[in-house]
């Protein structure tokens, strides 16, 4: 109790910091959009009930109406078919929503080549030079692709091949499902890269690491405010049961 007694003081001091990776949800934040013959997702929408008037006088309220893969959220195991008998995002164990972070940054690639892709020898050099993912931890992928605003055209950054943005070769989305990762992170609108869909495996990351029984987090912000190694995420969907994914308010806890 002393040592959380601590940790409260720390907080309420600022000697940890509480950084915030959310993008806000509006009728403008970016979204996947997949190949036509398939489902789409629904932009994010905030229907007024009322607003101190007479459909209530007091109070102000609204009904939303999105889909689970909007904006920043979490993917669950069973949002893949890979995974569809693995957890829901309401059965996830509320401890594993918690853990050490470290940042792998891609940013001048990504900014040289948008359709660069994080591989095996990158995952490689990194760990040669920080030591090794973190067991139950997130491993978070820096690209400089939210530095595009909540603009949805610069987000999908698509012409008449597609979306064009970063992402992992299939190899190591392979590596990455086979380590103790609790997750993997990024800052587009989801895990793959653009032109993932054309991959063999399509969509890669989807097909291993959530197969492996791990989770995506998507459209992260402020990972350039993040340590290398060494901070906490906090990563919070709503618990929907049945639920393939959810959008999360995620938070970094960050020593000064």
């Amino acid at each position: 109790m002393a040592d959380l007694s601590e940790f409260a003081a720390q907080l309420l001091s600022g000697d940890i910091e509480v950084i915030d990776l959310t993008a806000p949800l509006h009728a403008s934040t970016p979204i996947l959009q997949l190949p036509p013959q398939w489902g789409q997702t629904q932009p994010f929408q905030l229907e007024e009930i009322s607003r101190y008037d007479d459909r209530g006088p007091a109070w102000y309220w609204n009904n939303i109406r999105t889909g689970e893969h909007t904006g920043t959220h979490l993917d669950a195991p069973n949002h893949w078919v890979t995974g569809k008998d693995r957890e829901d995002v309401a059965q996830i164990p509320p401890q594993r929503l918690i853990g050490t972070a470290v940042v792998i940054d891609k940013t001048a690639e990504a900014g040289a080549n948008p359709d660069f892709l994080l591989d095996v020898p990158d995952l490689e050099a990194w760990q040669a030079e920080h030591g090794a993912l973190p067991e139950g931890g997130w491993l978070l992928f820096r690209t400089g692709w939210s530095s595009r605003g909540e603009d949805p055209e610069a987000f999908a950054n698509a012409d008449e091949d597609g979306p064009h943005t970063p992402g992992v070769s299939p190899a190591a989305a392979s590596y990455l499902a086979a380590t103790g990762l609790l997750g993997f992170g990024v800052e587009t609108v989801g895990t793959d890269a653009g032109q993932a869909f054309g991959f063999t495996p399509a969509f890669p990351c989807h097909e291993a690491v959530l197969g492996a029984g791990k989770y995506g987090l998507t459209q992260l912000r402020n990972l350039d405010r993040l340590p290398v190694t060494g901070a906490i995420v906090i990563a919070a969907p709503l618990p929907i049961a049945g639920g393939s994914g959810s959008p999360a308010r995620v938070l970094a806890l960050v020593a000064r």
